[in-house]
C-alpha cells in the first residue's frame, strides 16, 4: 500500500533505458519469451514507506533487499499464472509440454506456474542442499537427546526411510544418514550429485556414528542411485584409518568381519530391503490378524523380508547374518513422519517398518532401543520420542470429540477409521511397548462401555465395533492394558452381544437357548 506501513512493492517492466512499460504487482499474464522484447526486464521498487519503516523496525537499509523483491515478484506472477487450461489442451493435440518439478511451492518454488509436465523427481539433485542442511541440524538435535537420555552418544542409530518422504523432502532422511555417518555429497561440474566424501573429524567435531538403513521397496525402485551413495559413505567410513572410538562404523566392522568371517566390504553391509519385486515386512498382517504367538514371529518377519542389500555390481543378495549383527549394536531407531495429514496411527505401515525394527533389535540385544520420530515439515520442536507422539495422536485424534465425531459423520466408514485406529495404535505395543494403559481406557470409556455411544457405533458398523471391542480384549490378554476385572466382563459381555448381532441372534432367542 503506497503511503502505508505495508510491505508491498511497486514492479515494474522497464527498457534498456529505464522507462516504465507496465506496472502492477499482479499482470493479467506474463509475457512468454516471444512475447517480450529481449531488451525488457523487470524491476521491483518498494515504497519509500516500504523502505522507511524497514529501516526504522528493523536496521535495515534501503536498497538492501532489492534481490527478495525481484524474487517475491516473480514468484507471486508465476503463482498467478494461468497455464492449466492452455497446457490441457496441448497435451490433447500432441504437443509439446514443459517440465515441471512436483513439490510443494515452499520448499521448491520452482513448482510454479502449473499447467506443465510433471516429473516427480531428479534422482541426481537428491540430496538437495537444503536437505543436507536441514538433515544435518536434526542429527545434531538428535544426538544431543539420546546423549542426554543414556549418558553417551549413541553408537549406532537403525534408520527407516521410505520413498515417499525422501521425494517430499528432496532427499532429508538421505542427507540424515550422510550426517550420521560425518559423510557429505559430492557434485560433478553440471551440479549434480554424483559422489560421496568423508567430512574430517575434526570438522565433525564428534565420533562418526554407525547407521543400519532399512528402505522401504518404493525407495528401492526409484533412488538405486541413492542407494549406492549410501553403500559407499558407510564403506568409505569404514575403510578409513581413524581411531575406532571416533568411528563406531570401522570399529564395528571390523569386530563383525572377524565374528563372521567375511570382508571387511562385506561386514560393512548397512543399507537393506526386501527382495526385487518384494514389498512390505508382513508385521503388520499378523499383528492385525491376531495370528502371532510370540514377539519372536514379528521380528522373524521383519528380519526375513527386509534383509536384502545391493552389491555394488547391481545384484541382490540375502545378508540376514550381517544385518542381525549389525542391530545388535544399535542403540536408537529413528523414521521421519512426513505429513501432517498422516500420522503414525492413521496407517499400519509405522509401526510395520519403525515398530519392526525396533522389536528386531529388541530381540537380537534383549534390550529395546529409544525410539524417535520426527516431523519433517515443521522447522522447530521437530523431534519427538515414540512414546511421545503415541500421546499426541491418542488425545488429538482418537479420544478428542471433535475427531471421533467428524468420523462418525461418515456411517460406516467413519467407524471403520476409528477401529482402524485403535488397530494401528495396538501394533504400537505389540512392537514397541510404546502405548500406556490410560489410552485403551480411554477407548474403553469412550466408545463401548458408554452405552449411548456403543449403540451409534453398532447401528452404523457392527463389524467395526466388535473388531475394536475384540482388539481391546486382546491387549488386556497380551499384558498391554492393565484393566480392572469388571472392565473386562463388561466388554466380554459387548463383544458377546455385537456377535450375537452379527449373526442374527435376538436377546430373547439367547435367554431361551
Amino acid at each position: 500500500r503506497n503511503g502505508g506501513s505495508g510491505l508491498s512493492t511497486i514492479c515494474r517492466e522497464v527498457d534498456g533505458a529505464g522507462r516504465g512499460l507496465t506496472d502492477g504487482l499482479r499482470p493479467r499474464r506474463r509475457a512468454t519469451s516471444h512475447h517480450r522484447s529481449p531488451s525488457w526486464r523487470r524491476r521491483c521498487v518498494p515504497p519509500l514507506a516500504t523502505e522507511t519503516y524497514l529501516q526504522q523496525e528493523a536496521s535495515i537499509k534501503p536498497g538492501t533487499l532489492h534481490v527478495l523483491w525481484d524474487f517475491l515478484n516473480d514468484l507471486t506472477i508465476r503463482m498467478v499464472e494461468e497455464r492449466e487450461v492452455e497446457g490441457l489442451l496441448r497435451a490433447l493435440q500432441g504437443g509439446y509440454i514443459s517440465p515441471s518439478p512436483g513439490n510443494d511451492v515452499v520448499r521448491n518454488p520452482a513448482v510454479v506456474p502449473t499447467g506443465r509436465n510433471l516429473h516427480g523427481l531428479d534422482p541426481f539433485r537428491m540430496p538437495s542442499t537444503f536437505a543436507q542442511e536441514t538433515g544435518a541440524r536434526l542429527v545434531e538435535q538428535m544426538l544431543e537427546r539420546i546423549g542426554q537420555e543414556q549418558g553417551t552418544l549413541p553408537e549406532t542409530i537403525a534408520m527407516v526411510l521410505w520413498g515417499t518422504d525422501n521425494l517430499k523432502s528432496d532427499g532429508e532422511g538421505v542427507a540424515q544418514v550422510l550426517a550420521l555417518l560425518g559423510a557429505r555429497v559430492k557434485q560433478d561440474e553440471l551440479g549434480n550429485v554424483s559422489d560421496v566424501e568423508l567430512i574430517p573429524l575434526e570438522q565433525i567435531g564428534r565420533p562418526r556414528i554407525d547407521t543400519v538403513v532399512t528402505v522401504s521397496g518404493i525407495f528401492r525402485d526409484l533412488l538405486t542411485h541413492q542407494m549406492h551413495l549410501l553403500n559407499k559413505a558407510v564403506l568409505v567410513a569404514a575403510q578409513a584409518d581413524e581411531p575406532p572410538e571416533m568411528n563406531f562404523v570401522r570399529k564395528h566392522a571390523l569386530v563383525q568381519a572377524a565374528e563372521l568371517g567375511v570382508s571387511l566390504e562385506e561386514a560393512a553391509t548397512r543399507v537393506f530391503s526386501n527382495a526385487p519385486g518384494s514389498y512390505g515386512a508382513n508385521v503388520n498382517h499378523l499383528v492385525e490378524s491376531s495370528t502371532w504367538d510370540s514377539e519372536e514371529q514379528l521380528s522373524e518377519a521383519f528380519l526375513s523380508r527386509k534383509s536384502f542389500t545391493l552389491g555394488a555390481n547391481g545384484e541382490w543378495r540375502e545378508a540376514r547374518s550381517v544385518m542381525e549383527r549389525a542391530l545388535t549394536t544399535v542403540d536408537a531407531a529413528f523414521q521421519n513422519i512426513d505429513s501432517f495429514e498422516i500420522g503414525i496411527s492413521d496407517v499400519d505401515h509405522y509401526y510395520e517398518y519403525l515398530g519392526g525394527i525396533t522389536k528386531s533389535v529388541e530381540k537380537l540385544r534383549d534390550k529395546r532401543p529409544s525410539v524417535m520420530v520426527a516431523d519433517a515439515i515443521s522447522t522447530t520442536d521437530r523431534l519427538s520420542s515414540l512414546e511421545q507422539m503415541v500421546r499426541l495422536e491418542s488425545r488429538a485424534k482418537l479420544l478428542n470429540p471433535k475427531w471421533y465425531e467428524s468420523m462418525l459423520n461418515h456411517g460406516y466408514e467413519g467407524v471403520h477409521e476409528i477401529e482402524a485406529r485403535v488397530s494401528n495404535t495396538y501394533g504400537w505395543s505389540a512392537t514397541a511397548s510404546a502405548v500406556e494403559g490410560w489410552v485403551y481406557q480411554g477407548v474403553a470409556e469412550t466408545y463401548l462401555l458408554d452405552e449411548a455411544m456403543r449403540e451409534r457405533l453398532a447401528n452404523l458398523n457392527p463389524h467395526s465395533t466388535a473388531s475394536m471391542t475384540r482388539r481391546l480384549l486382546e491387549a488386556s490378554a497380551r499384558g498391554f492394558w492393565d484393566a480392572d476385572e469388571a472392565t473386562l466382563e463388561q466388554l466380554r459381555q459387548i463383544y458377546d452381544d455385537l456377535e450375537d448381532r452379527l449373526e442374527g441372534v435376538s436377546t430373547i432367542e439367547r435367554v431361551v437357548g
